[in-house]
């Protein structure tokens, strides 16, 4: 892991973790963040009520996670530039008021949560919110609007994000199998990049 990675003060981190100098990690102490992981620049990462980053997951530039409420990224996903993912937010219906200035019981904000699973890619500046799992092996083309669960290995575009066409599940889980023959050991734990490098 980095020495940043190591300075935050996150609830659990692996190892070759790359965070970015200038992301703005919120709450840490909720968050974790698994092996081979990268944060860009100008990512603002708000941990919620819990957030949970798997192994070989990039969140790229200008990319926000917020809404308090819980978020679960699993193995291999990818979140691209300017996506917006939001696990809570005001009551647009009106039943109470809305705003960050409005205090309790006046305004009453929705926690709820995203899941994202593994393998899933989502297009930049796709917006995601609360209250949507995207499944395993899912590709969102970039600019969606993600407002319910979306189905394992399928291909999703447009706004509302709409079904396009299959994704190869069998393809992607075959070289997942020779990554992991690859990058761990015999008891299923991650090899860094310096312990390989050693071992030559």
């Amino acid at each position: 892991m980095t020495n940043q990675a190591y300075n935050l003060g996150l609830a659990g981190v692996g190892q070759d973790v790359q965070i970015w100098p200038k992301a703005n990690i919120i709450a840490p102490e909720v968050i974790t963040i698994g092996d081979s992981v990268i944060i860009d620049d100008f990512v603002v990462l708000i941990g919620g009520t819990k957030t949970t980053i798997g192994s070989f997951v990039h969140i790229a530039s200008f990319v926000l996670i917020g809404g308090g409420g819980e978020c679960v990224i699993e193995d291999f996903v990818g979140i691209s530039g300017g996506c917006h993912v939001y696990s809570g937010n005001d009551d647009y219906l009106g039943s109470c008021l809305t705003g960050p200035t409005v205090p309790f019981p006046y305004r009453v904000a929705i926690r709820s949560s995203v899941h994202f699973g593994k393998h899933a890619i989502i297009g930049a500046n796709s917006v995601i919110l609360p209250g949507v799992t995207i499944g395993e092996g899912v590709a969102v083309g970039a600019g969606a609007l993600i407002t319910k669960d979306l189905e394992p290995w399928t291909i999703y575009v447009g706004s509302p994000a709409h079904p396009l066409r299959a994704r190869p599940k069998e393809k992607i889980l075959e070289l997942e199998a020779q990554l992991r023959e690859e990058l761990y050991d015999s008891a299923g734990k991650y090899i860094p990049n310096q312990t390989r490098a050693e071992r030559g």
